[in-house]
């Protein structure tokens, strides 16, 4: 899909990088020693994606998640609103999962 000219980024990407975001943040609270942390509750993603498949025997179906206003340019049947409900878990050493905390300075933009 991203190869055939459309702008996109896969899903599995999105959330890899969320991933990084909240980990990153995570650390930045813990490390600064801040008296106010907020426990991540579940996070929620939605986006319009496309789905491809890839031809073949071994053919992958990849998701990708479609710009704003880039969905007008595909077919209004090529693209699907998804909505995802994560739970981030801190995964000790041991196994054990706990919600992490975060904390830290806004950042201009964020919400």
């Amino acid at each position: 899909m991203a190869s055939g000219g459309e702008r996109g980024v896969e899903l599995a990407e999105v959330i890899r990088q969320l991933r990084r975001e909240l980990k990153t943040a995570a650390a930045e609270g813990a490390g600064a020693g801040e008296a106010l942390q907020f426990e991540v509750g579940p996070v929620e993603i939605e986006a319009t994606v496309a789905i491809s498949r890839e031809a073949g025997a071994h053919g992958k179906v990849r998701f990708w998640v479609v710009e704003a206003g880039a969905d007008g340019k595909l077919a209004r049947s090529a693209t699907q609103r998804i909505a995802l409900t994560l739970h981030p878990k801190a995964v000790a050493q041991d196994g054990t999962t706990r919600s992490p905390l975060i904390s830290g300075d806004e950042i201009d933009g964020e919400r």
